[in-house]
């Protein structure tokens, strides 16, 4: 029996969470946990994958770009996949901490697996999206409203997908998103759409559940 479960952790400062995905990477690899989905919403924070360069994400504090509070956002490198992107509160972020030896042990697979999840999320607000050729990430015509950065290690996933349900758009400002113009990325909110991040979450944690075909899943 394949078996998901779902820790709902409210808002958290990044790093902190980084530190946490590690120590349950270390745990499912040793076969001491299932496999775990956390659901979050991070502090406001720019992060740098190993496909960018801070100085992407420096731009923003150069061109005087805060939270909304006369601070500037905090940039922080990472070791996920992908660019420089924003991370906020009223985003949903998805970290699947799973053993892909029982999904193929294939990366590509997986991202393609993370994709329809945020499309099939979507879709149960009535939202028609999908994937876009040469990118990665859930779309809605040419406009990014998800995007997807990830590591593995020992075939257990970490980081993962990151769905703008009503954050401050103005966070993307100031450089540029997993490399696009800043007005490439939109939200749930901008859609017209007035949903609140644990109805997302919970809509998103069913749609990860029939993607991946998990018999049982349990909520923290």
């Amino acid at each position: 029996m394949k078996r998901l479960e779902v820790r709902r952790l409210g808002v958290c400062e990044y790093v902190r969470t980084v530190a946490l995905q590690e120590e349950l990477v270390r745990q499912r690899r040793a076969g001491e946990i299932p496999d775990t989905l956390l659901l979050l919403e991070h502090e406001a924070v720019v992060t740098v994958g190993r496909g960018g360069n801070d100085e992407n994400g420096k731009r923003k504090t150069e061109d005087g770009n805060g939270n909304g509070n006369g601070s500037a956002i905090p940039i922080v490198e990472t070791s996920r996949g992908g660019q420089a992107t924003y991370h906020g509160p009223g985003q949903l972020v998805a970290y699947p901490i799973l053993d892909l030896r029982q999904w193929h042990a294939d990366l590509h697979r997986y991202l393609r697996q993370l994709e329809a999840v945020g499309s099939e999320t979507l879709r149960r607000f009535g939202l028609q999206a999908g994937n876009l050729p040469g990118h990665t990430g859930v779309w809605i015509g040419n406009r990014k409203i998800a995007s997807i950065g990830v590591a593995v290690r020992g075939w257990v996933t970490y980081h993962g997908l990151a769905l703008n349900v009503h954050c401050d758009m103005a966070g993307f400002d100031g450089f540029e998103p997993c490399g696009l113009a800043p007005e490439t990325m939109i939200s749930m909110r901008e859609l017209g759409l007035s949903v609140t991040v644990p109805e997302v979450a919970a809509a998103l944690e069913n749609a990860f559940q029939g993607v991946f075909g998990y018999d049982k899943m349990s909520i923290l």
